[in-house]
């Protein structure tokens, strides 16, 4: 699933494009994909909206329309939003295109059928369901080393599922978290509220660290990931223990492993990360 450095990957790369432009259709292939409207209403009330901006919560996109609505995208697992020229060939799981002024077109495309557009007022974006109960922006200002040491001593979960949590933190998923949790030299496994300064504080730099580098690299491309304009990022190759079960650590040589926390794979060093 894109997680924040993809999502905000994939804001930048749209909005130099779209920013001013104005819908005058939609086509509506799949109408599960598409919230908030009837397909043969949605042109009604998309078109001659221009598109003020895009913003980011978490994983989410927020399109800021004209007239005080808002499309909310939610990429999930597979899903892709595409800027494309009205020549280029359409993909298999193209579900939506929304047509621009310019002749040129945004299409989202999803493989597995999990992501959601929502096309909202905005009075129904402050009270969106999964937006509105987010926490922190983590590179945002309100996300303080003090209010982070803070919230941890509260937790008595494992460490690896709460920074998951997206009620916690905003936009961190498997990746980011096993990135970070290995920098700071934490195991996933460990109980948040026994973390002490120091080591919360490591774990604090790291979340931010490895978070602003996955966004300088155009995010992770592992699977179905890419930008707005259809390309693929560079970060999956500043991995350090994500997807490298068997391989050796970077730093100490011992065989990375995986284990399910939580429901969720973690990878980490049982030598850098002792439990």
């Amino acid at each position: 699933m894109p997680e924040l450095p993809e999502v905000e990957t994939v804001r930048r790369s749209l909005e130099e494009k779209l920013k001013g432009k104005t819908f005058i259709d939609v086509e509506v292939f799949l109408e599960k994909m598409f919230k908030g409207a009837a397909p043969e209403q949605a042109a009604e009330h998309l078109k001659g909206k221009k598109i003020n901006g895009i913003d980011r919560r978490g994983k989410y996109l927020i399109i800021n329309l004209t007239g005080g609505a808002a499309l909310v995208v939610h990429l999930r697992m597979t899903g892709q939003l595409l800027y494309c020229p009205p020549e280029q060939e359409r993909a298999k799981h193209t579900h939506i295109i929304f047509y621009l002024n310019n002749n040129c077109q945004l299409r989202f495309c999803d493989q597995r059928q999990f992501g959601k557009i929502h096309l909202v007022s905005a009075r129904e974006l402050e009270n969106l369901s999964g937006l509105k109960d987010l926490g922190v922006e983590p590179l945002s200002d309100a996300f303080t080393r003090e209010l982070f040491k803070k919230e941890l001593k509260k937790r008595r979960t494992r460490i690896k599922p709460l920074l998951l949590d997206q009620t916690f933190v905003a936009g961190i998923g498997n990746i980011y978290a096993d990135e970070a949790l290995f920098r700071a030299k934490l195991n996933p496994e460990r109980v948040a509220a026994s973390l002490n300064q120091r080591e919360a504080s490591r774990l604090y730099l790291a979340i931010k660290e490895v978070l602003v580098e996955g966004i300088q690299n155009k995010g992770t491309s592992i699977k179905d990931y890419v930008d707005g304009n259809g390309n693929q990022g560079g970060n999956q190759d500043n991995l350090r223990v994500y997807g490298r079960e068997g391989e050796l650590c970077v730093k100490c040589g011992r065989n990375i492993e995986r284990k399910v926390i939580g429901g969720r794979s973690s990878h980490f060093c049982p030598k850098c990360q002792k439990l």
